[in-house]
């Protein structure tokens, strides 16, 4: 991301509850040129409470992006969306929904909450690559993102 030194690797919080599709998405990240260091939260609590701890300007865990499934258990993406609205006084991180669901009303939804794009989980290991370089291309190497609250 543009504004984050260059030598510092990229955080992307992970929220996604099924295993395989963890592995997957940090797998096809391991194809793209840029360091990425993954914070995986597997539920909507974790996450809510990841998201919390990152208004402390002290936190480590302040991730540079969130790739955020919508179906979790308990606490679901719809939520987190919210929550990332009403809990950080400065801009949330870019979100990504990284969703099995097709649905015109999730989709419309999530960007009701401003999630900032939305792609549909992929069949194939090597679409997952395809979306990683993608987000990378975007999200990492071109993007510009306002500077951290200091």
């Amino acid at each position: 991301m543009s504004d984050s030194n260059s030598d510092d690797p990229i955080t992307i919080m992970l929220v996604e509850d099924n295993p395989g599709d963890v592995r997957l998405t940090q797998e096809a990240f391991k194809t793209t040129n840029s360091d990425i260091e993954f914070l995986v939260v597997t539920n909507g609590s974790q996450a809510e409470e990841s998201i919390r701890d990152c208004e402390d300007d002290e936190s480590p865990d302040r991730p540079d992006m969130i790739l955020l499934d919508l179906n979790l258990p308990g606490v679901d993406g719809f939520t987190i969306l919210e929550t990332l609205n009403e809990s950080l006084e400065h801009p949330p991180p870019p979100v990504i929904v990284l969703s099995s669901s097709k649905t015109e009303a999730d989709v419309t939804r999530c960007y009701e909450l401003d999630a900032n794009a939305y792609i549909t989980k992929p069949d194939s290991p090597d679409e997952f690559d395809a979306i990683a370089q993608a987000v990378e291309d975007f999200w990492i190497d071109s993007a510009v993102r306002p500077p951290a609250p200091s």
